[in-house]
């Protein structure tokens, strides 16, 4: 990876930068600008999401924001430099686009595979007790909140940002914690189900094991990130014009923005479970080695991570980084001070 210690930085605290006209955050102009494709998502996340990302430092990160802060170059020539590259790949990955601050390690994109990726395998298994599943649940979801909560949108106007640091301690907190544990709880449902009534048939082993547990899960997950992010339908995100500018507070938007969040993370975690369940299923009838758990178990596994992996750039993708919303979908009092008939809002991921 390459290095950006000699980069010079030429802007003070505070101070506009002249290569920038645009008072839209970094992060959110490249997806304005990159990201207005599927595929053309697609192919940055794909890049993005590279786990050797997280061993960059936080002083290479910094550097990496003043040399994209100083470009000179439009984004779509930027790509063409390797080290301009390099350092939208970095900054996309660990800069939050709404308030800029670097994101925890552990809660980065990059880390997204890595960490959930045990955790879905170690979730889908059955064990023995009850209390296994449970706690393998709990992890699952609570890291889904942590991420969902480090990379959601919180940055309102000065009374919203207030609003939020004196609730989020108790309030979001507490909802947060509630929505882990109910998610946690009925995520362990069908595996209590048949430890306790042990159903001989096998359509309702199949039923338990092969097709409650997909869709079940994707349900969890959007509920995950509806509640943790409720924030941002009570108070409201900030929504741009076309210019960049922030012309107000829509409570609408942070509700769109919220529903293709949990939309996109229960494609992900859905198929992520159903599709190898489905396949070795009937994989199954033609092989009787998956017959045998020393095989089927660890097959199912590589299966699961390798469909996960797959889906994480898909999902991530499948929305605009950069929302849009039409004039008519908002609030009264925000289109009664402008013009503009388009605005956009930062989805979140």
């Amino acid at each position: 990876m390459t290095s950006w210690a000699g980069a010079e930085p030429t802007r003070l605290p505070g101070q506009a930068l002249s290569g920038r006209a645009s008072p839209m955050d970094l992060n959110l102009e490249f997806w304005r600008s990159e990201g207005k494709t599927f595929f053309q998502r697609f192919r940055h996340w794909a890049d993005i999401l590279d786990p050797l990302l997280l061993l960059a430092s936080n002083e290479k990160i910094d550097n990496a924001k003043i040399l994209l802060l100083n470009k000179g170059e439009k984004i779509t020539e930027s790509l063409e430099d390797k080290k301009l590259k390099e350092a939208w790949q970095l900054n996309l990955s660990s800069v939050h686009p709404g308030s800029g601050d670097t994101i925890p390690i552990a809660l980065r994109p990059p880390a997204f595979l890595p960490l959930t990726a045990p955790l879905v395998v170690a979730t889908s298994l059955l064990h023995r007790g009850n209390t296994q599943t449970f706690i393998w649940q709990y992890l699952f979801h609570s890291y889904i909140g942590g991420f969902t909560l480090a990379n959601g949108n919180y940055s309102g106007t000065e009374a919203s940002d207030d609003a939020t640091k004196k609730t989020f301690p108790y309030k979001q907190l507490l909802v947060s914690i509630g929505a882990i544990t109910y998610s946690a709880c009925m995520g362990t449902l069908p595996h209590y189900l048949m430890l306790r009534y042990k159903p001989q048939s096998p359509s309702i082993q199949f039923l338990f094991r092969n097709v409650i547990p997909g869709p079940l899960t994707a349900i969890l997950c959007a509920f995950n990130v509806t509640v943790i992010r409720s924030v941002e339908f009570e108070n409201g995100i900030k929504i741009m014009d076309s210019k960049g500018k922030v012309v107000g507070v829509s409570q609408r938007a942070g509700e769109k923005a919220v529903k293709e969040t949990a939309l996109s993370r229960a494609l992900l975690f859905g198929t992520a479970i159903c599709i190898p369940d489905f396949m070795l299923h009937f994989l199954k009838r033609t092989s009787t080695a998956l017959r045998n758990p020393f095989v089927w178990t660890p097959v199912r596994s590589i299966m699961m991570v390798s469909v996960l992996g797959a889906m994480i750039p898909v999902s991530f993708s499948l929305v605009p980084q950069v929302g849009k919303i039409q004039r008519n979908e908002l609030e009264p009092e925000i289109i009664s001070t402008t013009e503009e008939t388009e605005f956009f809002y930062n989805r979140g991921v």
